[in-house]
């Protein structure tokens, strides 16, 4: 007998609050056993030293973070100026001090407006970026340092408030995916003439996904202690993609979305426009592309209602 692929028959998308001290990986572990689900998967890494909204996809849905990978994200935490250290946050050793006392607020609110916009970013080391195989924060603990290849990151807005320490800055930054924080705090440092490093660090949006609508592990196990059916803390699919247009079609049209072959082009589709396609109910069958005269299939679901 061949063991379902999805056994717990749940399919969309929980938006976790994450503590600290827990890594991305941490929190798919927990919820594995939470929801008696194999198939979990997150976007947007959230490193342990970082706490807010992480992405959980759950089930066939899982195939689906592919399209929430690349949003603008938002975070909120400390700066610590006057030192660096060997990971850009507080959970490194002090590699340098620096005497940033007097520290002008102008000026510290000018360098920020001058990182605002497109440029390129180096990773840091002690990262989960992968070179050549290898995670770099592996290498880092071995004292291994490899060239790495800038990439473009845009910063959209970044705003600083100082706090009773004149050292320690809490900020916003709203920026691209792939951008490190770490990083930002670290050029700053830099650009006011010493270093500094960030001393706390929490995502609050990614998107249009809020950590107001996030729950805890703790919270999330309490609804399912209390009786809570799963499936009313899992977002459904079409609502987890609600950003993209949608296409209902009829229940012949869903035949031939559930054997993946291609669609005629709706009328304003544009080239490469990404569409979901709804069967009568509403539930999303599936992602199509436009491609000239057609749409073909980019993601299709397995259906799970009928009419």
């Amino acid at each position: 007998m061949s063991r379902s692929r999805n056994p717990s028959g749940l399919s969309g998308l929980i938006v976790i609050d994450k503590e600290l001290g827990w890594t991305s990986h941490d929190v798919v572990a927990k919820l594995r056993g939470m929801l008696r689900e194999r198939r979990i998967g997150h976007a947007g890494t959230l490193d342990p030293q970082a706490s807010g909204l992480l992405l959980v996809g759950v089930g066939p849905a899982t195939r689906l973070l592919r399209y929430l990978q690349g949003s603008f994200k938002t975070y909120e935490g400390r700066i610590q100026f006057g030192s660096t250290t060997s990971t850009l946050d507080a959970a490194g050793e002090i590699t340098a001090s620096f005497d940033m006392s007097g520290l002008d607020p102008d000026a510290v609110r000018a360098r920020a407006s001058e990182m605002l916009g497109d440029s390129l970013q180096i990773p840091p080391m002690v990262s989960a970026l992968k070179v050549d195989g290898k995670r770099l924060h592996e290498l880092a603990r071995q004292g291994i340092e490899i060239d790495r290849e800038a990439r473009p990151i845009t910063i959209e807005s970044f705003d600083l408030t100082p706090t009773d320490d004149e050292l320690v800055w809490e900020f916003s930054v709203r920026c691209s995916s792939g951008t490190y924080v770490r990083s930002i705090a670290g050029d700053l440092g830099t650009a006011l003439g010493g270093g500094a490093h960030l001393c706390a660090l929490r995502r609050t949006r990614n998107d249009r996904f809020s950590i107001d609508d996030a729950v805890t592990l703790e919270e999330l196990a309490q609804r399912l202690n209390q009786g809570m059916p799963a499936s009313e803390l899992v977002m459904p699919p079409a609502q987890m993609l609600a950003s993209l247009p949608a296409v209902s079609i009829d229940e012949a049209q869903c035949i031939i979305v559930g054997n993946g072959a291609a669609l005629p082009a709706r009328a304003g589709c544009e080239e490469g426009m990404l569409l979901r396609i709804l069967d009568p109910l509403g539930d999303l069958l599936g992602v199509y592309q436009c491609k000239g005269e057609l749409l073909r299939a980019d993601v299709v679901l397995p259906r799970t209602s009928s009419v």
